[in-house]
């Protein structure tokens, strides 16, 4: 998607750039401080390069923009999956400013990955939450299907 999508006149979607680093580091530094997490520099360095690489087709970001500021950010990843002849696409984060939960900001971002993955031909679109996430899990509820799946990892 290389043109910026107008939800409003007030809301931009857009592909994250590189001018966007501090504003970015800021908000998945909320998200990642919401699921109490933290990072080491080296993967915010990582990530940061890698959503805006150009040649790095498998992944990449958006930002929500409000009044010259971002409000919110998304990654997603293409991947290839046995049940499935097309790649899939996993939403890995999704965070919205506090001061913006409920403007469609979040909704927008998801929509927008939706459409990139449309446009990689790549319907499946899926992503992970903590069942404590009660907020987003209403925006959830309206766009996304739950499924019964729980997810395990290696300790």
């Amino acid at each position: 998607m290389s043109s910026a999508h107008s939800t409003s006149p007030a809301l931009t979607i857009r592909p994250l750039r590189a001018e966007d680093r501090p504003e970015w580091q800021a908000l998945w530094q909320a998200y990642l401080t919401f699921y109490e997490s933290s990072l080491p520099p080296e993967i915010y360095e990582a990530t940061f390069a890698r959503n805006v690489d150009p040649e790095a087709k498998e992944r990449g970001a958006f930002v929500a923009e409000r009044d010259g500021a971002l409000i919110g950010l998304v990654h997603y990843i293409f991947h290839a999956h046995n049940w499935h002849i097309e790649d899939v696409c996993y939403l890995q984060d999704l965070y919205v400013s506090e001061a913006a939960r409920g403007t469609g900001a979040g909704r927008a971002l998801i929509e927008a990955v939706y459409r990139r993955a449309d446009e990689n031909g790549t319907p499946t679109v899926y992503w992970t939450t903590q069942e404590f996430n009660e907020t987003a899990r209403k925006l959830y509820d309206r766009i996304g299907k739950l499924t019964p799946f729980i997810k395990y990892q290696r300790p």
